[in-house]
């Protein structure tokens, strides 16, 4: 057995840079427009406060002002985080409507995309700009608005110049939305994504859960899984090790540390892939996610039918509403359970006990193996 040492993953010296989301960028050149228009005045920079309590400070860029409006740009930083959207200017237009109605109204412009699905963030209609940037930019603009006792109303329009190009390099499309790219985050930050740097997180969790005498590793593609965990099992999500879409990675790491045991819990989303023997559950590595439910279907006696709909589907979540309708939701999700822990056995060549949890937020638990819930018992 190949052994994997410490080094191979774990570097403290490096410090991965975080960045802020387009979100932030949007809050940011809004604040400074609201500023600027209720003001006069002109600004350089911008500080506003992310969700995550870390401040951000952007640099102002082409500033442009009209008789009732003022227009700025926010450059898009990503950090050590492989973004598509890095670099990219994020426009806000802030324009002053006399109404007396003190609202503040946001639209999206060029570059942002429409939602054309349900099941999105955002109503069908609507510009792809989620609910937490959209209240990150209206806080932001009313913190200005009293400063300056604005009795109207403000418009704020988003635009990215660049958005539509951007957006084909993206799952936007497929998504359901069109025309450009979302404007989203739920923490303002950016965490790093580099491949090494997660390795090395999830190398030093797991051998630190070893050093405690844990004999079960478990592990979750992220806080949804572990989110999952506590409010179904009343586990401790501390004790979940989330491994991002390297999976096939993290099941090496649990072997090579000696952990005789490991649970891999979380949304169907994610979990479906690794049916198909995907150890990368990144978007830009693979996704047949679709195809991969239509199969399980049809093992369980789905007819042509729904098989169409499911690969038809946009959305795990709108192909598992198929399923549902056909009857064999529940035989389905415990047949793709099945076919996770034979692939991450495979992988972890046979030393490790592995079982397999399944879950998405409209419909609970989907599937499990048959010994999944007892890991969650055993330290």
């Amino acid at each position: 057995m190949k052994e994997i040492k410490e080094e191979t993953y774990v570097n403290i010296n490096e410090k991965p840079q975080k960045g802020f989301t387009t979100g932030s960028c949007s809050a940011a050149a809004a604040k400074a427009g609201a500023y600027m228009l209720l003001s006069g005045r002109n600004k350089e920079n911008i500080k506003i406060e992310t969700p995550a309590g870390i401040p951000y400070e952007a640099e102002l860029l082409d500033i442009t002002r009209g008789q009732d409006y003022v227009s700025c740009a926010v450059r898009k930083y990503s950090g050590d985080d492989p973004d598509v959207t890095n670099g990219i200017l994020i426009y806000v237009k802030v324009r002053l409507i006399s109404d007396g109605l003190s609202r503040v109204e946001i639209k999206g412009g060029k570059g942002v995309g429409v939602v054309t699905r349900p099941g999105l963030d955002q109503k069908v209609g609507n510009a792809a700009i989620n609910s937490v940037p959209r209240k990150m930019m209206e806080k932001e603009v009313r913190e200005i608005m009293d400063i300056f006792d604005c009795r109207d109303s403000l418009e704020l329009t988003v635009s990215v110049p660049e958005g539509e190009r951007i957006a084909e390099k993206t799952f936007n499309p497929r998504l359901g939305i069109e025309g450009g790219i979302s404007i989203i985050g739920t923490t303002g930050i950016v965490e790093p994504m580099s491949t090494k740097a997660i390795l090395d997180t999830i190398y030093v969790e797991l051998r630190q859960l070893k050093e405690e005498g844990n004999e079960v590793a478990v592990i979750t593609p992220g806080n949804y899984g572990r989110q999952f965990l506590y409010s179904e099992y009343g586990y401790d999500i501390e004790g979940a090790v989330k491994c991002s879409n390297f999976v096939g990675d993290t099941v090496d790491m649990v072997r090579s540390l000696g952990f005789s045991k490991m649970l891999f819990a979380g949304h169907a989303g994610k979990l479906v892939k690794v049916s198909g023997g995907i150890m990368n559950t990144h978007s830009k590595e693979a996704d047949c996610r679709m195809e991969l439910l239509a199969s399980a279907a049809a093992r369980c006696g789905a007819d042509t039918k729904i098989l169409n709909q499911i690969l038809d589907s946009f959305t795990t979540r709108e192909a598992c509403e198929f399923i549902k309708e056909a009857g064999i939701i529940k035989q389905c999700f415990e047949y793709i359970a099945d076919r996770i822990k034979y692939y991450l056995t495979k992988r972890a060549e046979n030393e490790v006990q592995i079982e397999c949890m399944i879950y998405m937020d409209e419909f609970g638990l989907l599937g499990k193996t048959q010994n999944a819930e007892m890991l969650l018992k055993m330290k």
